[in-house]
């Protein structure tokens, strides 16, 4: 499922327009996106959590080359489900 079949299956099953479903799931995304950014982190009880996580620097190698090359570290998105996602899942 891609971003326009949610916002379409979003809009079938809630009655709203596409337009509106798209501009409600833009901003969502865009708060997950500005919290994360920030350092914070997303918590939705039952669906799961969206966090940050550090990644360590370390040597990797070009294969075109072989030379090694010093990657540094960073942040990454992580996310943790929650229970009843788990259970729904399973």
């Amino acid at each position: 499922m891609n971003k326009t079949d949610l916002i379409n299956n979003i809009s079938s099953k809630s009655g709203l327009a596409k337009k509106d479903v798209e501009n409600v799931l833009n901003g969502f995304l865009g708060e997950i996106t500005d919290a994360l950014a920030s350092g914070d982190k997303v918590q939705l009880i039952g669906f799961g959590t969206f966090e940050t996580r550090k990644r360590a620097g370390r040597t990797g190698r070009n294969p075109q080359t072989g030379n090694t090359i010093e990657i540094p570290e960073s942040n990454v998105p992580a996310f943790k489900a929650g229970n009843k996602l788990k259970e729904a899942v399973n």
